[in-house]
């Protein structure tokens, strides 16, 4: 990997010059010696950065990913969030392909979940309440009557603690939810790691064990724009989605139950099909969700590693492939986006439309639904799911 090649190079570098120093005699004092030993060992943390503080003096830092081909990941600890993500077109130009914000104070006092990690719970759960073996549970109430996103003060709000592995590929982020946190219940211990691979291939991994009866239900909420330029919207990317079924919602975007077929509806993605082309259509679905913001029920509904989404830009070539571990996904059109955010790195905003999310996940609403699959932890049990982003031209 690029980055080892860099530490090795620069600690024979170090070497090379302390041997030289050592035959001199530099006059250096032991205490010099020992500041510049600790500049060159930190050359490990080439990808580490200073990403500022938060209002409550949380101080953030941002830790950037690199392939040999030349894609690069930045992600800060403040939720875990995916800040950049710059992959090549069919020309091999590197562009960033992600929504997102210039500084900390950007996403701590904005909200769209731009490029976070999303827990206790992704999506929503109806009335924010839930219950387990009897016992009633209140969520916040953070999306009108329903609890959206693990509540005020999910996952995409708190620190996580950042490692880098040996092998310099990899970012391992953890926190520990305490018990009570946002109304779950039990100490949840959770990791995701973020592995870049040289296919141009993004995995997010996620774990999670509890010491209490609790549930879980963790996602990615990236914003994608293939065209890598956040002043068209995703209207002509052509989109596949592996699922026969989607389940439609009321008027608060709670799932009704029901597993209802794509066929002949504008949810039918199992053929290529520009975003566009029915985002429109008289639907009362889409009309609830303002467009697109729904699960679908993937047609592998395994534990393994199992094909989930694509989305094409013709225009620049670039191919994304969602693969998961996950029975559902979450495809939402930007429809809240309202133009009201600046762009990442230039003097635009974000319009309606101008990125789209596919959040693999279990469905919303799940504790409350019982033909759903399940999404209860229990004590000595482990949460382990994967999603893979693989990046392409064609």
């Amino acid at each position: 990997m690029k980055k080892i090649k860099h530490t090795v190079y620069f600690l024979c570098l170090f070497s090379f010059l302390f041997s030289l120093t050592n035959c001199k005699g530099d006059g250096k004092s032991d205490k010099e010696k020992e500041e510049l030993t600790t500049t060159v060992s930190e050359i490990d943390f080439l990808t580490k950065e200073d990403y500022g503080t938060t209002a409550d003096g949380e101080k953030v830092e941002q830790y950037t990913l690199t392939n040999e081909a030349g894609m690069e990941v930045k992600i800060i600890t403040y939720g875990g969030r995916i800040t950049s993500l710059k992959v090549p077109n069919k020309n091999n130009e590197f562009e960033d392909v992600v929504l997102g914000f210039d500084s900390i104070s950007q996403y701590t006092s904005d909200h769209p979940y731009f490029g976070a990690l999303i827990g206790r719970y992704g999506n929503r759960i109806a009335g924010g309440k839930f219950s387990l073996d009897g016992e009633d549970y209140q969520l916040p109430q953070n999306d009108g009557e329903n609890s959206l996103h693990g509540g005020d003060k999910g996952f995409d709000k708190v620190i996580w603690t950042a490692k880098l592995p040996s092998d310099s590929t990899s970012l391992v982020l953890n926190y520990k939810s305490k018990d009570g946190e946002m109304g779950y219940p039990g100490n949840l211990d959770v990791t995701v790691t973020y592995t870049l691979n040289d296919d141009n291939s993004l995995d997010v991994a996620y774990e999670a064990e509890t010491d209490k009866k609790t549930i879980v239900n963790l996602t990615q909420h990236a914003y994608f724009n293939l065209t890598g330029d956040f002043n068209k919207t995703i209207l002509d990317h052509e989109v596949v989605l592996n699922a026969d079924e989607f389940l439609p919602v009321d008027e608060t975007l709670i799932p009704t139950g029901e597993l209802r077929s794509v066929e002949g509806t504008p949810f039918d993605f199992t053929e290529a099909k520009k975003v566009g082309k029915e985002i429109e259509a008289e639907n009362e679905q889409l009309e609830l969700g303002l467009g697109y913001d729904h699960c679908w029920v993937l047609n592998d509904q395994s534990d393994d590693m199992h094909f989930a989404a694509s989305a094409y830009d013709p225009e620049s070539g670039r191919f994304l492939e969602v693969s998961t571990t996950e029975p559902g996904i979450q495809f939402y059109t930007g429809n809240f986006l309202d133009g009201t955010l600046p762009q990442q790195g230039g003097e635009g905003t974000y319009a309606q439309r101008s990125g789209f999310c596919l959040e693999t996940q279990h469905y919303p609403d799940s504790p409350n639904q019982e033909k759903f699959p399940s999404v209860v932890l229990n004590p000595g049990e482990k949460y382990s799911t994967k999603t893979s982003f693989k990046f392409s031209v064609k």
